[in-house]
C-alpha cells in the first residue's frame, strides 16, 4: 500500500471535509443552474477541485436586473430597523463559521489560512458597520434666506446597483460593496470573479437565509464579457461599482456612459515605499516585506517600487535579502506557509514574464523570481527582488500583481518623491523616516489616495475612506461614511409654510 505523506493527507481530508454542491446562481430568490458548468481549482493543489459552478447567461442577467427593478421601490421604503437586523445577521453568520469559510477562501484563492480567516472577520465587520449606518439619520435641515421657507436635504437610495468584484479579496471586497448597498436601500446584481465563485456562493446562501425580500440581492456567476456587457448596456441599472483592471474599468466607463450610469471604479496601481537615510532599517525592511510580498503581492496596495536613498541603501538591501530567504512559500493550507501560490497559471506566467522583462530592461535580479515545486502541484513562485531600477522601466510603471519588487536608489527625499509620483497611478504610497518635516511634506505632496507613514503600503482599516487618484480610481470613495456618496442620491426639498 502506498504511503501518504503529511501534506497529501491534509489535502485529502480538506477535499472530503469541504466539498460542496455545485455553485448556482441566485436570481429573484431562486437558485438557478445553466447548461454551462466549470470547475474551480485550488491553486495550491491543482488536483483539488474546490467546486464546480454554473455560468449565468445573458438572459439570467436580464432576469436578475428585472427582479431588482421590480423590488426596488419596496426595498427603498423598507424599515431601517429591518436593514439593520439583516446586516447584523449576515455578520453574525459569517463569524459563526469563520474557520470553515476561511478554509474555503484558502483553497480557492491560495491565501494562507490565517490571512483567509482574517478576511472573513474583516468582512463580517463591514456588515456590522453598515448595520449601524443603516439607522443613522442622513437628512439635514437648512435655513433659507426667505421667510417661512424650510429646506430639507434628503438622502435616498440610488436604485438598482451592479457590483463587479475581483478574486484577490473574494469576500472582503464584495462585503464592502454589498453591505452599504443594502444599508442605504438599494437592490443588487452581484457578479464575483470566475476564479473565486465559491465564497461568493456561500455569502449568497447566508443572505438567502435572512429576511431580505426576494429580488433585492441577485448573484450571477459567469464570463465578464457576457455579464459585464449586459449590465453596462442595460437602461435599468442606476449605479455600478467595479474593482478590477484599468482596461476593463475604462471599457465599463465607455459603455456605461451611454445610459448615464453612476460609476465607482477602483482599478490599477503602482505603489511605492520610500526609505530615507534616517529610517529605522529593521522597521523599513519589515514594512517592505509585508507591503511587497504578503498576499503573494496580489493586493492593489502592494508596494512593488522600493525607493531608497543612497545613505541607507546597502544596509537595507542586505537585510531585505536576509529576510526574504526566511519566507516560507507553500500550500495555503499548511499552517507554516507565509506566501501562497499565484492565483492561476495565467498569473504565474505573468510573474515569470515580468522577471524576464526586468532583466531585459537592465535591472538586476538579486533574489527569487523562480517557479517552485512543492509536495502538491500548484502555481508556486519565489518572491523576487530587483535592484538597479530606473523609474521609466516598464517594470516600475506597470502593475505586476505578483510578489515582485524593484529597488530604485535615489540621492535624497526630493528625488524619491518625484519617483513615487512618476506613474499614471495614485492609490497608496508610504515613507519610512523619523523626520517630521519630510513626513508632513510627503503627506501633502504624494499624489496618492492613501498615505502610509512608517507603515507598509498595504493594510487599510474598515472605517475610513478608500480610493486613489489618477488611473487608480474614478468616482466617490469606498467604505466608511464615504459609501453613502455612491449608494445614495441627494434630493433638496423647499417647504413654504
Amino acid at each position: 500500500m502506498k504511503s501518504i505523506d503529511k501534506q497529501e493527507l491534509i489535502n485529502l481530508n480538506y477535499r472530503k471535509q469541504f466539498a460542496i454542491e455545485p455553485t448556482k446562481n441566485y436570481i429573484d430568490g431562486t437558485w438557478v443552474t445553466s447548461s454551462v458548468i466549470n470547475k474551480n481549482i485550488n491553486p495550491s493543489d491543482t488536483s483539488d477541485i474546490v467546486a464546480s459552478f454554473y455560468e449565468a447567461t445573458k438572459e439570467d442577467v436580464n432576469i436578475s436586473i428585472e427582479a431588482a427593478v421590480n423590488i426596488q421601490d419596496e426595498w427603498a421604503k423598507s424599515s431601517i430597523a429591518l436593514r439593520e437586523k439583516i446586516l447584523n445577521e449576515i455578520g453574525d453568520k459569517l463569524l459563526s463559521n469563520k474557520d470553515y469559510y476561511g478554509e474555503i477562501i484558502s483553497r480557492e484563492a491560495g491565501k494562507p489560512l490565517k490571512e483567509a480567516t482574517d478576511e472573513v472577520v474583516k468582512s463580517a465587520d463591514f456588515f456590522f458597520y453598515f448595520a449601524a449606518e443603516a439607522i443613522r439619520s442622513r437628512g439635514t435641515y437648512m435655513d433659507s434666506p426667505r421667510q417661512n421657507v424650510d429646506i430639507e436635504v434628503i438622502k435616498e437610495p440610488v436604485g438598482v446597483v451592479a457590483l463587479i468584484t475581483p478574486w484577490n479579496y473574494p469576500l472582503a471586497i464584495p462585503a464592502w460593496k454589498i453591505a452599504p448597498a443594502l444599508a442605504f436601500g438599494n437592490s443588487i446584481v452581484f457578479k464575483p470573479s470566475n476564479t473565486t465563485p465559491t465564497i461568493a456562493y456561500i455569502l449568497a446562501k447566508i443572505i438567502d437565509s435572512t429576511e431580505l425580500p426576494k429580488g433585492v440581492f441577485n448573484l450571477v456567476i459567469g464570463q465578464g464579457s457576457v455579464i459585464g456587457e449586459t449590465i453596462t448596456s442595460s437602461k435599468h441599472i442606476d449605479a455600478l461599482s467595479f474593482t478590477g483592471s484599468v482596461d476593463v474599468g475604462k471599457s465599463i466607463a465607455r459603455d456605461s456612459i451611454k445610459n448615464m450610469i453612476k460609476l465607482q471604479l477602483e482599478m490599477g496601481s503602482k505603489n511605492s515605499l520610500i526609505v530615507l537615510d534616517d529610517a529605522n532599517v529593521d522597521e523599513a525592511v519589515s514594512a517592505a516585506i509585508k507591503g511587497s510580498y504578503n498576499a503573494t503581492g496580489q493586493k492593489c496596495t502592494s508596494s512593488s517600487k522600493l525607493i531608497v536613498t543612497q545613505g541607507i541603501y546597502e544596509e537595507f538591501l542586505t537585510k531585505m535579502k536576509e529576510e526574504m530567504k526566511k519566507l516560507v512559500i507553500g500550500n495555503s493550507l499548511d499552517k507554516d506557509t507565509q506566501i501562497g501560490p499565484a492565483i492561476s497559471k495565467k498569473q504565474l506566467k505573468q510573474n515569470v514574464s515580468y522577471i524576464e522583462l526586468g532583466k531585459k530592461e537592465g535591472a538586476t535580479l538579486v533574489c527569487g523570481g523562480e517557479v517552485l515545486k512543492r509536495d502538491t502541484d500548484g502555481y508556486y513562485f519565489s518572491p523576487a527582488l530587483f535592484t538597479d531600477g530606473k523609474s521609466k522601466m516598464r517594470l516600475n510603471q506597470e502593475e505586476i500583481f505578483g510578489p515582485i519588487a524593484c529597488i530604485i536608489k535615489v540621492k535624497d527625499y526630493e528625488e524619491a518623491l518625484a519617483v513615487l509620483n512618476d506613474t499614471e497611478f495614485g492609490l497608496s504610497g508610504g515613507i519610512m523616516t523619523k523626520d517630521l518635516t519630510k513626513a508632513m511634506d510627503f503627506k501633502h505632496n504624494a499624489k496618492v489616495g492613501n498615505i502610509m507613514i512608517n507603515l507598509p503600503t498595504a493594510g487599510m482599516d474598515n472605517h475610513v475612506p478608500f480610493g486613489g487618484r489618477k488611473s487608480s480610481s474614478f468616482g466617490s470613495r469606498e467604505k466608511s461614511f464615504s459609501a453613502s456618496d455612491f449608494y445614495t442620491t441627494t434630493k433638496t426639498a423647499y417647504i413654504k409654510y
